[in-house]
């Protein structure tokens, strides 16, 4: 199969509207809140994923770089793999509780679901 061609401008090709301008040229540089200041929701997931459990940490705000740093800190404490995607970190296995705990002593304050 021949490889679909990605645009960088969120699939728009072309525009009529002479005024139209592209948003994604000006970078987001969202300010990160302290922890105190964030709610993180902390919950498990199964969905889509072979009937595997993931540790679900969601609801932060702030940059990117700053939420890779967190996955990187929970996947440590863990010692388990994991991603950042969407805005969601994903720690493989069962590790809501340890998780929690982790987090609160970092600061952030928690919700569990599910």
């Amino acid at each position: 199969m021949a490889a679909k061609k990605k645009f960088g401008q969120g699939g728009i090709v072309f525009s009529t509207d002479p005024d139209f301008r592209l948003d994604a040229d000006e970078p987001e540089n969202e300010e990160t809140l302290a922890p105190k200041d964030q709610l993180l929701y902390v919950s498990l997931d199964r969905k889509q994923r072979g009937g595997k459990t993931v540790t679900m940490v969601e609801g932060f705000v702030g940059a990117g770089s700053d939420l890779l740093e967190l996955g990187k800190l929970l996947k440590n404490k863990c010692g388990v793999g994991g991603n950042v995607k969407e805005g969601v970190v994903l720690i493989q296995g069962d590790h809501k509780q340890k998780i929690a705990s982790i987090l609160q002593d970092a600061g952030y304050k928690i919700k569990l679901k599910g």
